[in-house]
C-alpha cells in the first residue's frame, strides 16, 4: 500500500498539498494542532474559511484525508494506525485513484499557509487491514519546496526563487542557491524551507537518515571572513536549537559559500565545528 504518484483531480500529486482552497476534505476525529485538542466542528470551520469544502464520509469527491484522532503529536511514531477511512484512501491509492493524506501537523501547516506533505501509507502486515503512516526524514524541520518559477523555454538555469524565506542577499546569493536547487535536483534531491516552527535556516533537503540544513551565503562585495564567521555561528545556532526537535532522521548542519574561500583555515575549522563547509559550483559533498 505503498503511496503512488498519480492523477489527482486532474492534477499530478507530487508529495505536497500546498493550499485548502479548493480541496474537499474528510476527518477522522477531532486533530491535535499545536498541542491543543480540536473538535472536527472547529476544524472544519477553519477550513470552510480557507476556502475547502468537506464531506462527513468518504467518497470519491473527497481529495483530501485528515487523520486526527488516533494520530501521536510525536511524528516519528511508525506505528500509528490510521482509521477506515484511511484504510480507503489506501485502497483507491492502489487502484489509481490518489487521495491526500494529511496528518494533524500538516492540517496545522496547512492553516498556517504553509505546505503539508501527503502522507505515505503502508499495510500494516499481511493480509491485514490496518495502515501505518511512515516517518519522513526530516518531519518537524524540513518545510516544503523551495518555490521556482519557470522562465522563458524552462531553461535549467533560469529560475526565480521565492526569497521569503531566506535573507535578503545580494545576486550572488540567488545564483547560489540556483544552482544549489540543480545541483541536488540532478541527484533528485528536493531542496526545502524551513518548517513551520523551526528556525530560519536558508534551505535544507535529505538524503537517507541525513538532514541537511543550510546557511547560504554570498562573497560577492562583503568581508570574506565576516560572512564566514556569521555564517559558522548561525547553522551552529539552527543546529543546537534543532537538537530539541524530536524527528526522524540526523541532522548535518552545512555552510553553503558563493566561491571556495581564500584562507584554508575555514576548511579545517568547519571539520572540527562538525560543519560541511562546501561551495559553488561543485558543492562537494551535497
Amino acid at each position: 500500500m505503498r503511496q503512488k504518484r498519480g492523477i489527482m483531480d486532474g492534477r499530478l500529486c507530487d508529495g505536497w498539498v500546498r493550499s485548502l482552497r479548493g480541496q474537499t476534505l474528510c476527518f477522522t476525529g477531532k486533530v491535535l494542532i499545536d498541542g491543543e485538542w480540536t473538535i472536527r466542528k472547529h476544524c472544519i470551520e477553519i477550513a470552510l474559511r480557507l476556502g475547502a469544502g468537506w464531506k462527513p464520509d468518504f467518497s470519491r469527491k473527497i481529495t483530501v484525508v485528515v487523520h486526527g484522532d488516533l494520530a501521536s503529536q510525536v511524528v516519528t511514531d511508525a506505528r500509528r494506525e490510521y482509521s477506515q477511512k484511511l484504510v480507503r484512501a489506501a485502497w483507491e491509492r492502489d487502484r489509481g485513484y490518489h487521495v491526500c493524506v494529511v496528518d494533524a501537523d500538516g492540517f496545522a501547516d496547512l492553516l498556517g499557509r504553509f505546505p503539508a506533505r501527503c502522507r505515505e501509507l503502508r499495510q500494516a502486515e499481511s493480509g491485514s487491514d490496518r495502515v501505518l503512516v511512515l516517518p519522513q526524514t526530516g518531519d518537524g524541520i524540513l518545510g516544503g519546496p523551495l518555490r521556482r518559477r519557470s522562465v522563458g523555454q524552462h531553461e535549467a538555469g533560469a529560475l526565480a526563487l521565492d526569497l521569503d524565506q531566506l535573507d535578503k542577499g545580494t545576486s550572488a546569493h540567488e545564483a547560489t542557491v540556483t544552482a544549489l536547487v540543480e545541483h541536488l535536483a540532478r541527484q533528485q534531491i528536493e531542496l526545502r524551507g524551513h518548517a513551520r516552527h523551526a528556525p530560519r535556516f536558508d534551505a535544507g533537503w535529505s538524503r537517507g537518515d541525513d538532514v541537511f540544513i543550510a546557511e547560504v551565503k554570498s562573497l560577492t562585495g562583503a568581508s570574506e571572513d565576516q560572512q564566514i564567521r556569521l555564517g559558522i555561528g548561525q547553522v551552529l545556532d539552527y543546529a543546537h536549537q534543532l537538537q530539541r526537535v524530536r524527528t526522524f532522521g540526523q541532522i548535518r548542519p552545512v555552510l553553503v559559500l558563493e566561491k571556495q574561500p581564500d584562507d584554508p583555515r575555514w576548511r579545517s575549522l568547519a571539520e572540527a565545528s562538525g560543519i560541511l563547509l562546501t561551495w559553488a559550483p561543485h558543492f562537494a559533498g551535497c
